[in-house]
Order: C-alpha cells, then sequence, then structure tokens
C-alpha cells in the first residue's frame, strides 16, 4: 500500500516556535546521541564483527552495528526537519520517501548522504548482510560525514 502524503508548508511555523537557545539545545543533544550510535556501531564491528582479510566474519554483528548506524543517521535527520520545518506530513511511518521529501529541496549534499548512509547502512548491511569491510566502512564514513554535515550546517 502506498504511503499517504499531504503536502503542507510547516516551516515557517515550526521556525517560530523554536527559539535560537531551543535549537542549540537540539543540535548538542543530537550530535551526542548520533556519536554515542557512531561509537557503539565501530566497537561492534572492531571488537565482535571479526574482520578476516577484506571481510566480516560475523554477519550478524555486521547486520547488527549497520542497524545501529543508520538509527543514528535517522536521530539527525529527525532533528534536523525539526529544525529546519517539516515539508511533508506522513499519515503512516515515516519512510525513507518522508526524509528525502522534506531535504530534497534545501540541501541537496545532505540528500546524497542520506542516499549513500541508506543504500550501504540498511539495505547492504542491515537487509542483505554485507561483508565487505570496505563497503561497510563506506558507510560508517558516510555517517560520520553527515554528523558533521549537521554540526555545520544546522
Amino acid at each position: 500500500m502506498k504511503t499517504q502524503k499531504k503536502k503542507t508548508n510547516f516551516a515557517s511555523q515550526n521556525k517560530e516556535l523554536m527559539t535560537a537557545e531551543k535549537i542549540q539545545q537540539l543540535k548538542e543533544k543530537t550530535i551526542s546521541e548520533a556519536e554515542r550510535y557512531y561509537d557503539n556501531a565501530k566497537t561492534m564491528l572492531s571488537e565482535k564483527a571479526g574482520k578476516n582479510g577484506d571481510y566480516y566474519s560475523d554477519a550478524k554483528y555486521v547486520r547488527t552495528a549497520c542497524g545501529t548506524a543508520y538509527n543514528g543517521v535517522l536521530i539527525i535527520l529527525d532533528a534536523y526537519i525539526k529544525i529546519k520545518g517539516q515539508v511533508t506530513n506522513y499519515r503512516d511511518r515515516k519512510s525513507i520517501e518522508y526524509y528525502r521529501d522534506n531535504i530534497t529541496d534545501r540541501d541537496n549534499q545532505l540528500l546524497k548522504y542520506v542516499n549513500s548512509a541508506y543504500n550501504v547502512l540498511h539495505l547492504s548491511g542491515y537487509y542483505d548482510g554485507e561483508l565487505k569491510y570496505k563497503i561497510i566502512q563506506g558507510g560508517m564514513e558516510v555517517f560520520q560525514d553527515i554528523i558533521n554535515h549537521f554540526r555545520a550546517r544546522c
């Protein structure tokens, strides 16, 4: 079933509700939480996934680490949308389309990062159980890029 969405411009309403102090507090809390997810995922990959040559050995821990990292990405995106204002209101559970719709016209670089994180961490790492070290590390680098981008631009 296709997700129903309603285009609305909540951006101006949201900015009036959040003071600069509240935005700064949300930004700091979000970065701290996302970095905690990043650290947890990196620790799981280095201590439990077991690297054997160019591949990780244990798909269970790679999947868990990728899921943790992707959830950290979503924490950043939720805060970004809260700060910048929601463009699209979905009636159902949030999906990648929700995040793309709320970022597309605002920040092309962030959108590229989000698409990469979704493809590598969520689809390849979490769902498909990708074990290639360089691919998973690329996804983790994109997660770090998203944290740095949020820190600099939000």
